[in-house]
């Protein structure tokens, strides 16, 4: 078949890939499908970010504790005790030990204390809770020495302060690992936004691709345009969307971490992560856009897409699994620190590297420069795919034959 590009001379080269490439916008902002997978992305960011704003500010529940007769003079060594493991608790006195018993059962009291010597002696509704555990063994304890001191006629009291405030001298050969919870969480993040919105953008252009040589448009569309104009302005469309996609669940998830000031105490760079997460979905998807669309163009029917991109969607998800289940604990894990460097494996792990702080300036500027340096390669290789596939009909098309130029219809 014979194609007049008169028009498309006319027209100009990049005026024909912005007409395509509007055409795709125009066509995907009116699809009620990606409208609701959007919301549904923002909405889930925005979700989970209120969420952990609403459980990190919560402050945890005090333990109550009564103390009944004798035993209140016990009780500010008792909240000082919990203060040291780092437990809240809240005395309350009892009149006795009945009126105590019903405040257990009826659960207005964690736990009641009923006697300091010789012995602490608790009362509690199944079990001891298991916040006040070591208190109340720390706080027998120093019952127990507090006695033995009394017997030896020394001040208890001094004594309690002087164990209180003992502490060991630590010597440390290394520095201690710092997790970030909020690092951690922008990790995955990250790179679960990312794989879906590489994974939805690059699904798009290549069922885009077999829906116009199903409903033969491509035959229209090429009477006017180059291949070349035609796939670069799909991808470019696609692409656009795709990102302006990335970008609002970006925005969507830092407003939502400022306003609940859930980044207040961590090291987290949310600038430079949501830019570095922009920039690497661009580079991914003109790598993995660009190989779909030329595969996609073997096939003519959309059940037979899924043949013929499955290496492609391995590419994805392998270095995806690796971005989320090892980099998040163990960002220089010399396979992880390897594979963010690799083409293709780069925009899933470098992503969450970077939210986590791990990698120097240089290190994301050589793995954009090695992605970005293969996609001159990958242009030719889908242009020359893409020209000589997509006005095949019938069955699948070999690559060899699509990169050797054989045109059969």
């Amino acid at each position: 078949m014979t194609t007049d590009h008169t028009a498309s001379s006319d027209l100009g080269r990049w005026a024909a890939v912005r007409l395509v490439a509007g055409r795709e916008i125009s066509t995907r902002l009116t699809s009620k499908g990606f409208l609701w997978t959007t919301a549904a992305l923002v909405a889930a960011v925005v979700l989970a970010g209120v969420v952990a704003g609403l459980l990190g500010n919560r402050e945890p529940e005090p333990q109550v504790v009564g103390v009944v007769g004798d035993a209140s003079a016990a009780s500010d060594q008792l909240v000082a005790t919990a203060a040291a493991v780092g437990v809240t608790v809240e005395t309350r006195e009892v009149e006795d030990q009945a009126a105590g018993e019903e405040l257990v059962e009826s659960g207005e009291v964690d736990a009641l204390v009923t006697g300091t010597t010789p012995t602490l002696t608790v009362v509690v509704q199944d079990s001891v809770p298991t916040a006040l555990e070591p208190v109340l063994g720390s706080l027998a304890q120093q019952l127990a020495l507090s006695g033995a001191v009394t017997d030896l006629g020394g001040d208890p009291a001094e004594v309690a302060g002087a164990v209180a405030g003992a502490t060991p001298e630590v010597t440390t050969l290394g520095d201690a690992p710092q997790v970030d919870g909020a690092q951690v969480i922008a990790g995955y993040l990250a790179g679960i936004l990312l794989f879906i919105g590489l994974m939805t953008a690059g699904q798009l252009v290549a069922q885009g691709v077999v829906e116009e040589k199903t409903s033969r448009v491509v035959e229209l569309l090429l009477a006017t345009l180059r291949p070349s104009q035609l796939m670069a302005g799909k991808v470019l469309g696609i692409g656009t969307i795709g990102l302006g996609q990335v970008a609002l669940v970006v925005l969507a998830g830092g407003g939502t971490a400022w306003a609940f000031g859930l980044l207040s105490t961590s090291t987290l760079d949310l600038g430079a992560t949501a830019a570095w997460a922009l920039v690497w979905f661009v580079i991914g998807f003109a790598m993995y856009a660009l190989l779909l669309a030329a595969l996609a163009a073997l096939v003519s029917r959309q059940e037979d897409v899924g043949s013929v991109t499955s290496p492609v969607i391995t590419l994805m998800i392998v270095p995806y699994i690796i971005a989320i289940s090892v980099t998040p604990w163990d960002p220089d894990n010399p396979l992880v620190t390897w594979l963010s460097f690799v083409p293709f494996c780069a925009p899933m792990i470098m992503p969450v590297r970077v939210a986590l702080g791990a990698v120097e300036t240089w290190e994301i500027l050589l793995a954009a420069g090695l992605s970005i340096a293969l996609i001159p390669l990958l242009v030719w290789f889908a242009g020359r795919v893409y020209a000589n596939a997509v006005l095949h009909s019938g069955g699948r098309m070999r690559l060899k034959d699509a990169l050797a130029g054989s045109k059969a219809s």
